[in-house]
């Protein structure tokens, strides 16, 4: 019999188009950040609806200069989540703020709103909330909260491109943005891939052109203006700035692949709802929930197992049989990096946390203990998931 083919986890969708883009860069002879770049940028804007978006090397640094922007700064306090990736809080540390961290909706595996007023001390400089896998946090409440007291709301939309919520009977794309800046990943996991990558949307001109300035090095003058010029140009650096460029490479690759995201989309709903019809007689499954004013991309597609179940035994025991998996998202408070890392959560170490255990984020730790990403891509068949899900129905029972 033969042996069946593996089943990743997820796969980027590319082409001969993004390869032909990229060699036509490569040929130019200007493979910086360029005219790609912003014309990218330009594409990105009007598929997100945003007023501006700045193209950087990737979604963490978007998230540093977003905090940036919004004056954090050594000291200062941002309320975020810790059932995120890394990377999220690393880029509140970045500013040497002090992340502080607030439990997530079981259902949603996003922030709970309902946390958020009591974690707001005189120290707060920001919010910085997540949409998790794709799935939109509760947005309007967020905002609507924070901007109550006077502070800005940052979207960590790494894994959001195609998202969308309702406000007001009207569907908007994550990226709008909704908060006061959003910023997304192009790494290969992500729908929109340009092999690594990062958007900055916001409707703040202001911001926008710190944005710019700060990606490169504070130069007062783009190269790509010198490099045009027919008078010798001295540029100045007029702040201290950062190397967090895209190339006009990565741009290239970009341009292509956002004309394939309505489909990559419309692609993954359709899986995601033929998951639901599989799994729906596997006991004891809890599969997350999308509320009636949002519409995820499904970046990711994330089950609970039964109580009863070893995550590990049965992730490993579904890579024993061809199918690969990730465990459920990870909790920043947890990992060794942030045992000496200052961090806060809602009960402020009132003697309830440890590195493993935080009574104030109970629920973000049960959904990394019992959550199991399963795999989902464009390329994937309905006979790739069928196998998926008799292979988790065996492992579970």
């Amino acid at each position: 019999m033969a042996e069946q083919p593996f089943i990743p986890v997820a796969k980027p969708w590319l082409g001969q188009a993004e390869a032909d883009a990229a060699s036509r860069v490569v040929l130019s002879g200007w493979v910086t950040q360029g005219a790609a770049v912003a014309e990218f940028e330009q594409g990105f804007a009007e598929y997100v609806g945003a007023t501006h978006a700045c193209a950087v090397a990737n979604a963490t640094v978007g998230l540093h200069l977003a905090l940036r922007a919004c004056g954090v700064r050594a000291g200062d306090e941002v309320i975020t989540v810790s059932h995120s990736y890394i990377a999220t809080a690393n880029s509140i540390r970045y500013c040497g703020a002090i992340p502080v961290f607030i439990d997530i909706e079981p259902d949603t595996f996003n922030m709970n709103p309902a946390y958020l007023e009591q974690a707001i001390t005189p120290r707060t400089r920001a919010v910085l909330c997540v949409h998790q896998m794709g799935m939109p946090c509760d947005i309007q409440a967020i905002t609507d909260l924070a901007h109550r007291h006077d502070l800005p709301v940052i979207e960590d939309a790494a894994c959001a491109i195609g998202s969308e919520v309702e406000r007001q009977g009207d569907w908007r794309k994550i990226g709008k943005p909704h908060g006061d800046v959003a910023c997304f990943s192009f790494h290969p996991r992500k729908l929109l891939t340009t092999g690594d990558g990062g958007m900055i949307t916001t409707s703040n001109p202001e911001w926008d052109k710190q944005f710019r300035l700060w990606r490169q090095h504070g130069m007062s003058v783009p190269d790509t203006v010198r490099h045009k010029s027919g008078q010798v140009i001295f540029e100045e650096y007029v702040t201290v700035g950062y190397n967090y460029r895209m190339t006009d490479i990565q741009a290239a690759v970009g341009i292509e692949q956002l004309k394939r995201i309505p489909e990559m989309v419309e692609r993954r709903r359709y899986q995601v709802q033929h998951y639901r019809n599989l799994l729906a007689d596997v006991p004891a499954l809890i599969l997350p929930n999308e509320p009636t004013w949002a519409r995820s991309n499904w970046q990711s597609f994330c089950v609970r197992i039964p109580e009863s179940s070893n995550q590990r035994a049965v992730m490993q025991a579904m890579l024993n049989a061809g199918v690969a998996t990730r465990r459920g998202i990870m909790c920043t408070h947890r990992e060794p990096a942030y045992v000496d890392e200052p961090w806060f959560c809602t009960s402020r170490h009132t003697g309830s946390c440890t590195q493993h255990a935080c009574l104030a984020l109970t629920e973000s730790e049960h959904a990394q203990d019992k959550g199991i990403i399963l795999p989902a891509y464009h390329q994937m068949s309905e006979d790739d998931q069928l196998r998926v899900v008799k292979t988790l129905s065996h492992t579970i029972r």
